[in-house]
């Protein structure tokens, strides 16, 4: 059962991460100082390559994902919720929200941080487009054989 994916990814001189409503890692490798919440480009998954037992677990109520940036000599974790009704299925883009929208791009909903809630430092770092990313997915969802009492 896989619980858990590797996404790598790189810098870029226009992330600003300064939205406070989401952040978002795509494979696209262009950006401009419109997208507030892109945290890394060029990443090597998008939603649709995520491995289907990890979607799986992704859809099951009450699971937890934590999401550890590591960059450098530093790390950043944020926390967020999995949902039934995510459809995990965008080709370039995974997007994670304070809120509990869904569509294709989302990656998980009732997040602790958005991209405006990343330290500064680490930010910094972001912008180096030679800076490779990664960012490790970990998901915990609950046993479904389990029985209640």
């Amino acid at each position: 059962m896989k619980r858990r994916e590797v996404i790598i990814a790189h810098g870029h001189l226009n992330i600003l991460a300064t939205n406070k409503k989401t952040f978002e890692v795509t494979k696209d490798s262009s950006l401009t100082t419109h997208g507030t919440c892109i945290v890394a480009v060029k990443a090597n998954k998008g939603a649709d390559d995520l491995n289907w037992e990890f979607k799986r677990l992704m859809r099951k109520n009450g699971s937890r994902l934590t999401i550890t940036f590591h960059v450098a000599d530093e790390e950043e974790t944020v926390f967020a919720m999995g949902h039934s009704k995510l459809p995990l299925s965008h080709p370039s883009s995974l997007v994670v929200r304070k809120s509990h929208f869904i569509c294709g791009r989302t990656l998980a909903i009732k997040t602790n941080k958005a991209a405006g809630d990343f330290s500064r430092s680490l930010v910094k770092k972001l912008r180096n487009p030679l800076q490779q990313i990664a960012i490790i997915l970990s998901v915990n969802a609950p046993d479904s054989n389990t029985k209640r009492q």
